[in-house]
């Protein structure tokens, strides 16, 4: 059983070490003080949390493909049976074997 010290420890958030600087307008400032004021919490951490979540948003929908019934069929079809390389794709091939040559050691 844990003595009572260890039981009313606050949870500590990491200790965080980067910055970022920005400018902007004063109106956009305003803005965001009012909505951290409203949501209770203090400008940095609004913030903070709203810039994460965006991150998140963005990078998931990078990452993640979505695509129709179509498209995933035309999808899977083309890595089943990829169609024989035509004229162009031999040529791209040929410039870009050419180009590596010219950059490997």
């Amino acid at each position: 059983m844990l003595d009572t010290a260890e039981r009313r420890a606050p949870a500590r958030r990491p200790k965080a070490e980067d910055r970022i600087d920005a400018r902007l307008p004063a109106e956009t400032k305003a803005l965001i003080e009012r909505a951290a004021v409203i949501t209770g919490v203090t400008l940095s951490d609004f913030v903070i949390s709203r810039a994460y979540e965006a991150a998140r948003t963005v990078v998931g929908e990078h990452d993640t493909w979505l695509l129709s019934r179509r498209a995933s069929k035309a999808f899977v079809e083309a890595l089943l049976s990829p169609p024989k390389p035509n004229a162009a794709l031999k040529a791209a091939a040929a410039r870009y074997r050419s180009r590596s040559r010219d950059i490997a050691p």
